[in-house]
């Protein structure tokens, strides 16, 4: 931006997605969101809005809220849900024990940013086997040569659990909905089966919805950030949990429950 720019916006806030009128109502995406919206569409359709600028179908949004449970359940263990327990055991308030919860949620290995990845991954694979010299069990082979023969798929294999039982029930609301399997999906359970055949993991979550997505055109940003708070929920029902029990009862600890490594005692003086 050069300075002719600045001067021009200073003083003053632009917005092209909405504003409120005092007095008068509110504008989202022009749409009047007190009028148009507010009993007429769902709030996950209005998420879809206010993270694309699309207004997405009644299914398509039923089928996000899905995800949105799939991704988010009660169980302090999870690293995520474990801020929000330890909010709640420490005294915070429920907003800033959510907030951080989803603040390490954005992790590269196993939150929110894989899908950013995933997304990629099978889009660049569906114009690289639409190519006449590529198969997918050819693509599948490069990939895992680029990992030193380890099936390091994004979307695919979990670091715990075999298999991914939340897919099934995604799959049982697409159908629900009248989703057709696209060529990215198709695609991404065409990489499963060879995965499976020769490696024995199967396609995961993020694999999944990433697909699904793509035949919908959906872009991987777009798709991050509607599901920018998907944990939310998770983790204020850590919260709540501990919040409601005696201070200092989740996961206590004695010095000697931590192995220390470092340099040995020393006298000072």
């Amino acid at each position: 931006m050069n300075y002719q720019s600045w001067q021009q916006l200073r003083g003053r806030i632009k917005s092209k997605k909405g504003m409120w009128r005092i007095g008068a109502g509110v504008e989202s995406h022009g749409y009047d969101l007190i009028n148009e919206l507010v009993g007429h569409y769902s709030y996950m359709q209005v998420v879809v809005l206010n993270a694309t600028g699309r207004m997405p179908s009644k299914g398509l949004a039923d089928w996000f809220e899905a995800v949105h449970i799939c991704l988010s359940w009660p169980d302090p263990r999870i690293w995520c849900n474990r801020i929000g327990a330890l909010g709640g055991a420490s005294g915070a308030s429920v907003v800033a024990a959510t907030s951080a919860g989803i603040m390490a949620s954005d992790s590269r290995a196993y939150g929110i940013r894989p899908i950013v990845e995933g997304i990629e991954f099978i889009q660049r694979a569906r114009r690289e086997v639409s190519a006449p010299a590529l198969s997918a069990a050819e693509f599948v082979a490069r990939e895992v040569k680029k990992h030193n023969g380890k099936p390091y798929l994004m979307g695919y294999a979990r670091p715990v659990a075999k298999g991914d039982e939340r897919i099934p029930a995604l799959e049982r609301v697409a159908r629900q909905h009248h989703f057709e399997t696209g060529p990215h999906l198709r695609l991404a359970y065409e990489i499963e089966a060879l995965l499976s055949a020769q490696f024995d993991e199967s396609m995961n979550i993020n694999g999944y919805v990433s697909a699904f997505l793509s035949d919908l055109d959906f872009s991987a940003q777009e798709v991050y950030r509607i599901f920018s708070a998907v944990v939310f929920s998770g983790i204020t029902a850590c919260y709540v949990d501990t919040a409601d029990r005696e201070p200092g009862h989740f996961a206590p600890l004695q010095v000697a429950d931590i192995e220390y490594t470092g340099k040995e005692d020393r006298e000072l003086g």
